[in-house]
């Protein structure tokens, strides 16, 4: 199968898709900054902090080729996070360097006495740091969105499919939904998201969810909605209209009008317009019977997104029977998915990032990208185990004070990680609007349940 990402839409979406568009808009305003960042990777690089070993926090991220600018611009949100006298001083390894990769680059950082790893961006580079980092039982906390390359000891800070996919399911089932089913594009992310959904149904007691991955042509697409949604069954369920209650009843004949039988809106006896069938209780098209599932998940953006709205109304579809639900990545074009109306998608409440982003555009006068945010998190719990390290300990960076039941506050909402590696996220639910936009109809918990995650 074709390997496909996430996209880069929303906050926390799987960085490999970061690394496939690295001339997105946001990113390339700080020409000079980057400069100056570029100097001070080079002089905090190799592994130069001996007298602080343990203490020390190896940073791995592009920082050279083709994604240099985001990696600089993730490291910009590190350094934001760190700036205090006190904080752990940060050894920064490129990803990136020819013949190198994030191996060498967590190779480096273990022989420099680094005692937490923050990064690399992928799935793919965290896979090659994993073996390095928890041979030494150094902790890694990746940038990537894919919780298959998370285990103890290494997490993944990126909004993931299964978090997003959990939040809706819990909430669907609170208002009554028990029939789940998806409709997902086969892809990476489509496969994602089914196999979190599978998962989330299992955990908490409901039945097997129907799964079908679909093709990219518009026929495709909607015979095999109607397939997943039983279309000929319920359209044989139809009730028919009565041919004799639908006959015209017969003319009658035209009486000469009298005074008594003047219409005053029409004194002159004119023709009277039809009244269209539309209007007519008996031309009023029965109630389609509801498909056999009560939630549906689909997980297409783009231009595909617009054949499954088309397949959708074809296959009589809608919210009146089913709660549908989709990616967070459709809050970045919201505003166009007015014929989703009342489809939920789960998300960071944008609220929360407000005050990161104003800090970070005083700074650098420009918007951070999305990804900053999990550097500058990353960056600040770390710095605050730092502070709090128990006395007599080389660093505060154990196991047991990363994954504590309350979690941590970040620039996207509360988070925390569980000792198998998997990483809790405190997202809104927004619902789609009629005339598009998304709204939040279901509100973070504000804390983190100690739940399976």
């Amino acid at each position: 199968m074709r390997r496909q990402t996430f996209g880069t839409q929303m906050q926390g979406q799987d960085a490999d898709t970061a690394s496939a568009r690295p001339a997105c808009k946001r990113l390339l305003l700080a020409g000079l900054a980057l400069s100056v960042l570029t100097a001070c990777a080079g002089g905090e690089g190799g592994g130069h902090h001996a007298p602080h070993a343990g203490r020390n926090v190896g940073v791995l991220l592009p920082l050279s080729g083709a994604n240099a600018r985001l990696g600089q611009e993730m490291l910009t949100a590190t350094r934001m996070a760190m700036n205090t006298p006190t904080a752990p001083p940060l050894d920064v390894h490129d990803t990136a360097t020819p013949g190198g990769n994030a191996a060498t680059a967590a190779q480096a950082a273990i022989k420099a006495g680094d005692g937490l790893i923050l990064g690399p961006l992928t799935a793919d580079e965290t896979a090659q740091t994993a073996p390095v980092a928890t041979a030494a039982g150094v902790p890694v906390l990746a940038f990537t969105s894919d919780m298959s390359v998370a285990q103890p000891g290494v997490w993944t800070l990126g909004i993931a499919p299964e978090q997003q996919v959990r939040r809706m399911v819990l909430a669907a089932r609170q208002q009554g939904r028990q029939h789940f089913a998806a409709f997902l594009p086969d892809n990476r992310l489509g496969h994602a998201l089914g196999q979190a959904l599978q998962q989330v149904c299992e955990e908490n007691g409901l039945q097997s969810p129907q799964i079908m991955f679909h093709d990219s042509t518009q026929e495709a697409i909607t015979a095999n909605l109607k397939t997943l949604s039983a279309y000929d069954s319920r359209a044989a369920a139809v009730p028919q209209p009565d041919p004799v209650a639908q006959a015209p009843a017969a003319p009658t004949p035209e009486a000469a009008p009298d005074s008594a039988t003047i219409d005053p809106a029409n004194p002159d006896g004119a023709p009277q317009a039809p009244v269209p069938e539309a209007a007519t209780a008996s031309a009023a098209p029965p109630d389609f019977p509801a498909p056999p599932f009560d939630a549906l998940l689909l997980g297409d953006t783009g231009l595909q997104l617009g054949m499954i709205i088309n397949a959708l109304a074809q296959a009589h579809v809608d919210n009146t029977h089913v709660q549908i639900m989709g990616p967070g990545l459709w809050s970045a074009f919201a505003t166009k998915l007015g014929a989703l109306q009342g489809a939920w998608y789960a998300a960071p409440d944008p609220a929360t990032r407000q005050a990161f982003v104003q800090q970070f555009m005083a700074a650098y006068h420009h918007m951070p990208t999305p990804l900053a945010d999990l550097t500058y998190d990353a960056a600040a719990l770390v710095k605050a185990l730092d502070q709090n390290r128990p006395a007599g300990s080389a660093n505060g960076y154990s196991v047991q004070a990363l994954t504590r039941p309350d979690g941590f506050g970040g620039v996207d909402g509360a988070f925390g990680f569980l000792d198998n590696g998997k990483t809790r996220r405190d997202l809104a639910v927004f619902q789609i609007l009629p005339t598009g936009g998304g709204r939040i109809v279901i509100p973070p918990a504000g804390r983190l349940r100690r739940s399976a995650n």
